[in-house]
């Protein structure tokens, strides 16, 4: 099992700092939440809580997460730096791109894409975006980040996206064809969102399960759509966020989920101290982590 960290509500000062203590701790990751805007009224259509109210406010911080895990690169040498999760089609593909591919040759190949479609309407209108088609154009955006991060010349004709022929380097440190490449792992619950992750991702993340039973009926739609494209036999990570007691550990990996991503103090509005976050971290890992032999 591996552990990864959420980086929610943390000010971005403090997470190199939160980050490294992780490092040292056992920890295989670091996760940073995305959002370019909110509204000032938050409707009521999140889809992961039984009211609809997200776990945030309008006026919860949120921070490029290029830049922020940039910073914790600087400060840690083997820890993942990944997304939880970016608004894949807030953007255009090739500014994507760009972004993932300088953060992979600053960190040596350290970065996962965790990617979702998006919940706020709002927030694509703040951007010129469509709201409507945006499951569409993630379905067409994320073969194409595999084709810009590993052909020598890409030429796209899509029904969202048409551009080149363009030569995009430099290539990320992980490379396409001897590994996997940068793992694209898609976020979600809803079913498209769970076959989008079968049919096209490197891994699937939880967001919003209410319990293993729940995690255990999403999974089932994704091995489905895993071995209708034939892609059972790829290496695929399962990342899961429910509370994370050691109990709950072990039978998580019993349902074949390969990442808990814990939190060790549960507050998405920034107000988190950097004194909570550290020593939860010592305490995850001394109660769990060391305990599964993981650490």
């Amino acid at each position: 099992m591996k552990f990864g960290l959420p980086m929610y509500g943390l000010s971005p000062r403090h997470q190199p700092e939160a980050a490294r203590v992780a490092e040292e701790n056992g920890y295989e990751s670091v996760w940073v939440p995305e959002h370019l805007v909110l509204p000032a009224e938050l409707p009521s259509t999140y889809l992961y809580t039984a009211d609809g109210r997200p776990p945030i406010e309008p006026r919860t911080p949120m921070y490029d997460p290029w830049v922020v895990l940039a910073a914790i690169a600087a400060s840690t040498e083997r820890i993942r730096l990944a997304t939880n999760v970016y608004v894949l089609p807030l953007r255009h593909p090739v500014i994507t791109a760009r972004s993932v591919v300088t953060l992979d040759r600053v960190s040596g190949g350290r970065v996962t894409l965790g990617v979702g479609v998006g919940w706020l309407a709002e927030e694509f209108g703040a951007v010129g975006a469509s709201f409507r088609d945006r499951g569409d154009r993630t379905d067409e955006v994320i073969p194409l980040l595999r084709r810009l991060w590993s052909e020598e010349t890409v030429e796209h004709k899509g029904r969202h996206y048409a551009f080149g022929p363009v030569a995009f380097e430099p290539k990320p440190v992980q490379r396409y064809g001897a590994g996997r490449g940068i793992p694209i792992e898609v976020g979600g619950t809803s079913p498209p969102a769970l076959r989008r992750a079968g049919r096209l991702g490197d891994g699937w993340i939880e967001i919003g399960a209410r319990d293993l039973d729940d995690v255990a009926r999403m999974l089932a739609v994704v091995r489905a759509a895993r071995a209708e494209a034939g892609r059972e036999d790829e290496p695929f990570e399962v990342t899961c966020s429910v509370p994370a007691d050691l109990d709950t550990v072990r039978r998580a990996a019993e349902l074949g989920v390969t990442r808990v991503v814990a939190a060790p103090v549960r507050d998405h509005a920034g107000r988190t101290t950097k004194e909570d976050v550290l020593d939860g971290i010592k305490r995850f890992a001394d109660e769990v982590i060391a305990r599964t032999g993981d650490g």
